[in-house]
This record gives structure tokens, C-alpha cells and sequence, in this order.
């Protein structure tokens, strides 16, 4: 895609046919083998019940939560996206909408998920408090995002010593909240780099109660790129209950 892109253009409508290319029905290495696991396991500590999938694309892990006994809501703003995931899940419901203005009454769902979607939304805060809203009393908020190490990554984030083998990753002006434009295999979307606490911050102020944080190591597919996985985190997830 080439030309100057604004950034009031998210780029997901027109990097939507590459984006369902690249992740196909397993994913890319990051959710097969990074994320998957962790989120399933969490999965298999709640007790089933109605799902919201914040930020859904093309339906994945509405799948997953499907599979996993779930009844999922997948919710996105690129009709796209929605059009791929209801011809993957005919039976599944899919619905158009924004994660900062929840078009949902209070109390609906049992379970809120937002898989690597807060790192698309400008206002983020606002799409938490929405998150929350939507949620039942004693309900899960069950988020993977990218960690900051990550999104303010230097670069493509690591530094190669003179035979071209990366030797440390660099990060720069980590406290700086900040939008990039990312490129890779024909899709390119803007991200959001923000540092942790402000979104620690924002799930605190909603009065949410932390019940799991982990940064997962990759299990498996080739070495090399599971060695740069463990060297660097890439992602995290946090468990929130509201109370």
C-alpha cells in the first residue's frame, strides 16, 4: 500500500483482505503460539456463559470461545472484517459497533474480551469504562495487549551486531504515548504505544479487581523465532473481576 496515509484512517478497512490472509483459521506464530494457550487456560477456569469479543476482526477467537463453551458476541467497526467472520461462523453473531460506545445495556455479559484490540483504539480509557459497563457484577474482563517493551520498540526493535545476528532489543521513549503506523505482508494499520500504568490506571479508576497477569513465553514452532520471543516479550495479559 503505498502513499501518504492520514491518521485519522486506521488503515483496517483497506489492509482487511491482507489481515485475513496472514491470519488464516490457526493465526499467526504470536496467538498459536504465544497467546492461545494462556487465554484458553483462563478460559477453562470460568464458568461459561455470554461473551463479549471486543475489537473481533475476523472471528477467531469468538471461535475459541465458542469451542470452549461460550455464547460470543463479536463486535468490530470494519464490515469487512465482520463479513469474513460470519462466513467462517454462519451461526455465530456478529455485529458492527465501536468499542468506545458499547451499543449494549449494562450487566449483558458474563464475560468481556478484548484480544489485542486496546492497542487499536485511540481513546482507550473511554472503550475500558465501556468494557466494564457492559459486564456483570462478579464478571471477567480478560485482556491480551502488546507489552510497551514492545510497542515502543526502536525500529523493527533489535539491534544486530556486524553479521547481521541480533544481539539486544531497543525500546525508545517508552513513556511517551504515541501512534505508528505498522507494515508488514500487506497490512498496514495504526498502533497505539502507551505505557502500562495508563492502562493499569484506567482498569483501576473502574474499580476492577486484578486476578491474573502474565507475560507468556512462546511453546514451540521454530527456534529461532521462539528464542526472540523469550528474549523480548511481546505480549501480556491481565484477568480483571469487577466487583
Amino acid at each position: 500500500m503505498g502513499g501518504i496515509r492520514k491518521m485519522s484512517d486506521n488503515g483496517w478497512k483497506a489492509s482487511a483482505k491482507a489481515w485475513i490472509a496472514d491470519m488464516g483459521e490457526s493465526g499467526d506464530y504470536g496467538r498459536q503460539r504465544v497467546l492461545d494457550a494462556p487465554m484458553v487456560e483462563r478460559l477453562h477456569l470460568l464458568t461459561p456463559g455470554r461473551a463479549l469479543d471486543v475489537g473481533c476482526g475476523e472471528g477467531r477467537f469468538c471461535r475459541i470461545l465458542r469451542r470452549e463453551g461460550f455464547d460470543p458476541v463479536g463486535l468490530d467497526p470494519t464490515v469487512e472484517l465482520l463479513d469474513a467472520a460470519r462466513d467462517k461462523d454462519p451461526d455465530g453473531t456478529y455485529v458492527e459497533g465501536r468499542a468506545e460506545a458499547l451499543d449494549f445495556p449494562d450487566a449483558s455479559f458474563d464475560l468481556v474480551v478484548a484480544c489485542l484490540s486496546l492497542i487499536d483504539i485511540e481513546q482507550a480509557d473511554r472503550a475500558i469504562a465501556e468494557m466494564v459497563r457492559v459486564l456483570k457484577p462478579g464478571g471477567t474482563l480478560l485482556v491480551a495487549n502488546l507489552t510497551g517493551f514492545s510497542s515502543a520498540r526502536a525500529g523493527d526493535g533489535w539491534r544486530r551486531d556486524l553479521l547481521g545476528r541480533p544481539s539486544h532489543f531497543g525500546i525508545d521513549r517508552y513513556l511517551e504515548v504515541r501512534a505508528t503506523w505498522q507494515r508488514w505482508r500487506g497490512i498496514e494499520i495504526i498502533n497505539w504505544h502507551r505505557p502500562l500504568k495508563d492502562y493499569m490506571q484506567w482498569f483501576l479508576k473502574e474499580g476492577l479487581v486484578l486476578t491474573h497477569f502474565d507475560e507468556p513465553a512462546p511453546m514451540g514452532g521454530p527456534p529461532d523465532r521462539a528464542d526472540r520471543y523469550r528474549r523480548a516479550p511481546w505480549y501480556v495479559i491481565l484477568e480483571w473481576r469487577k466487583s
